[in-house]
Parts: C-alpha cells; structure tokens; sequence
C-alpha cells in the first residue's frame, strides 16, 4: 500500500490504501462530530464558517477557523513533503512518517480526552485543530502517491466522479473501458469504507468514548504494518534465492531448509562458490 509510488501503483495497491484509510477518515469524522460538534476530516464547511465570520466582523473566531484550515493545509504540505525529499533514500519510510505523525497526533487526542479534557471552549478548538492537521497530513499522503486518484478524508469529488461514471457506463463502449471500470470499483470502495467507518463510530462512541481513537490509530497500524511484513518476506525471499544460486551459507536459507525440506545447503569451508548453471 505504501511502497509504490504514482503510476508504478496497482488499483489492487489504491483500493487497500484508499478502503483503510478511508474508514478511519469516516471514523475521525464521526466522533469529532459527536464530541466537539465539529467535522474534522474535510474543511469545505469550514470555508462557509470562516466567511460568515469575516462578514460579521468575528475575528477571534476568523481567526479559529482560518487556523484550522490553514493546518488541514499545512497536514498535506508536510505528508508531500517528505514524500518529495525522502523517496530516494526509502520509499517506504517517506510514505510511512506522514502515517506515524498521524498516529501521534490521534493518540494525543485519544489520551488527553480520556483523562485530561474538561470540555472547554479552548481545549475543543485545540483538539479540532490537530485532527484536522490529521486529516490533513492523511488526504495529502494518499493524494501524493497514488497521483491525485485516491482521496479518503471527503467525498465531495469522489461522489461528483461516480456520477460522471455512472452516466458514462449508459453507454456499452465506457463500459468496456477497462480504465473507466477500475475508476468506479476504487471510488466505490472508498465511499463505503467511508461510510462504514461512520457507522462503526457512531455505534460505538458511546462505549468507547475518546478510545475510539486507539481504533483508529490500530487501523493505520494495520496499513503500516502490512507493508513492512511484505518488504521483510520480499526481503527474505531474496536472501533466499541468492544463497540458492552462488552456494552460500545464509542462515535464513539454512533455517527455511531445515523447516521445509530441500536439497540443502553447503556449509562454511568451501574454498569456491560456484554458480548452478556453472555445473
């Protein structure tokens, strides 16, 4: 999910990324709402507040708002980043930190909510100012790497290009689009990841409370996770293969013979190695 990068991604990649991190954007949403009633994981109401304020001439609260989306801004700033400027040193660590920071930033809220917060104006306007900074350093990561196709904080646009899709598939060549239809089945996991990350938020807040947000910090633990498993077998499976070809001892090799079987491999004391196909 993480490791590939723009067009090397698969739609197989961009459905796992945008349906995880889609319902945890519809989770975040859900409970912001229901504890500080506010939405955090878009900013598009934010803008209507935000002029309404200015027409009143509000400007502490002008201030509030603009803050807020200014760090929604200032989230997606950061994930391209460091998307940008270390994806030559480790692809995966450039794609994984704006994911980290993320995390930090949910169990912060996570934690003072449940043992710190007093329902105060200013500790409401502070908290909602870091998820949006959350949600802000999520869409940026997702939209970056996938090349723009896979946001999961909103679904303004996303909603918008299904109904194009759908009016287009009216016709049989859209249809056999090959294109088109992976268009749909992306945008359509990610609308209801989405919303069944909204429905588990609204079902379980009142059980949970401020954990909720260890919930969602274990799901983007899961995208994390999931990649590093794979690069450690990728990497495995090439110590493997290398030890197999040039006849040297590797102790993953020699522990993967002695657990499954094989023809064995030689061990230390060989004055050559010599290639298979050498033979």
């Amino acid at each position: 999910m993480l490791r590939n990068y723009s067009n090397s991604r698969t739609l197989g990649d961009n459905i796992r990324l945008g349906t995880l991190t889609a319902f945890t954007a519809g989770t975040i949403n859900i409970a912001s709402l229901l504890i500080f009633l506010s939405f955090t994981s878009n900013v598009t109401g934010h803008y209507a507040i935000l002029a309404a304020e200015i027409s009143k001439a509000n400007w502490s609260q002008v201030a509030v708002v603009g803050g807020w989306i200014f760090l929604f801004f200032f989230g997606g700033f950061v994930s391209n980043f460091m998307v940008i400027n270390f994806n030559r040193k480790s692809k995966y660590f450039a794609h994984a930190m704006p994911l980290v920071l993320e995390i930090a930033c949910l169990l912060f809220v996570g934690i003072y909510g449940q043992f710190y917060y007093r329902k105060t104006l200013e500790e409401t306007e502070y908290l909602v100012a870091l998820m949006l900074f959350a949600t802000g350093l999520q869409n940026g990561l997702t939209a970056s790497i996938s090349n723009f196709s896979v946001k999961t904080t909103h679904l303004t646009g996303t909603t918008t290009d299904l109904g194009i899709l759908f009016s287009m598939f009216t016709q049989k060549k859209f249809r056999k689009n090959g294109e088109l239809v992976a268009r749909a089945k992306l945008l359509m996991s990610i609308m209801l990841a989405y919303v069944l990350g909204a429905v588990f938020s609204g079902l379980t807040y009142y059980y949970l409370e401020f954990r909720v947000f260890y919930v969602i910090s274990l799901c983007l633990l899961v995208v994390i996770g999931y990649d590093a498993y794979k690069i450690h077998l990728r990497h495995y499976n090439t110590q493997y293969r290398y030890s197999k070809i040039y006849r040297k001892p590797n102790f993953l090799a020699f522990l993967y013979d002695k657990i499954h079987g094989g023809s064995g491999i030689k061990q230390k004391g060989e004055k050559k190695r010599k290639l298979i196909f050498e033979e």
